[in-house]
């Protein structure tokens, strides 16, 4: 089986203003088959502690330790990152001009498998994956991303998510600018996933709107790139109702305390 581990994280980045203290001891265990909620509010570190687990350069680890099934995956490139089994799905999926979404999958495919897919099998496996996320079946012809709509690239991230069979799943924000419609065939797509393969995810969210279909195991919050409290889909429920006052005030208080 699986495991993630995170142990108290501390993640920095760059900007002009200087070197930013973003992530402050984050602790976190996902094994494989289980479902992970974080949220919390904006700028609390979720999208760094994503970012990190899959190396974006932009930020740096400068304490604690992230391994999958014990391997350091800080010392791992990008690429040996998502070979090990693990799988980012951004909260900005980026244009790739020139490199269409047939290409582009059988490429990423063959590079985590080592070798390339059954041409007849993977095909029949990709109007699959495209049938059930309701994907045009022109888009396998298109650019990656290019053109598409916002709802449109999140369903092609999952359909990634479908077809590479990763061991753990990061989703950063899926949620986000999608439509009731499009939300809920998201949604199923991470679920068919989790079935099929006994997916490990970590879902990172604002809102629990999303929750209502794929249905956590525990909820974290975060708060100052800590994590604040943890539970199980009754600290959703709570959050939905209460928001993240009740976690921002102490925060504040101890900031202000500080300066003084």
């Amino acid at each position: 089986m699986s495991v993630l581990e995170i142990r108290d994280l501390h993640v920095t980045v760059e900007t002009d203003a200087g070197t930013i203290p973003i992530l402050n001891g984050v602790t976190l265990t996902i094994r494989k088959g289980e479902t992970h909620a974080i949220m919390g509010p904006n700028g609390s570190g979720k999208s760094t502690l994503a970012y990190t687990i899959a190396g974006h350069p932009k930020y740096t680890a400068t304490s604690g330790t992230i391994t999958l099934d014990g391997e350091d995956v800080l010392a791992m490139t990008v690429d040996e990152r998502a070979r090990a089994g693990l799988f980012l799905a951004m909260q900005y999926p980026v244009e790739i001009p020139g490199v269409t979404v047939t290409n582009f999958l059988r490429t990423a495919k063959t590079a985590i498998d080592g070798e390339a897919p059954a041409i007849r099998t993977w095909t029949k496996d990709v109007k699959q994956s495209m049938k059930n996320l309701r994907m045009d079946p022109k888009f396998a012809q298109r650019n990656v991303n290019e053109g598409f709509s916002g709802g449109e690239k999140k369903r092609h991230e999952i359909l990634q998510l479908e077809l590479l069979r990763p061991q753990i799943a990061i989703l950063d924000e899926t949620d986000s600018g999608l439509d009731v419609d499009a939300l809920k065939i998201v949604s199923e797509g991470v679920n068919r996933a989790k079935e099929q393969t006994d997916l490990g995810v970590l879902l990172i969210t604002h809102y629990t709107r999303i929750l209502r279909y794929i249905h956590p195991d525990f909820v974290h919050v975060m708060v100052a790139g800590r994590i604040v409290e943890e539970g199980g889909p009754e600290l959703a429920e709570r959050l939905e109702d209460e928001g993240y006052d009740r976690f921002i005030e102490p925060v504040l208080e101890a900031a202000t305390e500080a300066e003084a």
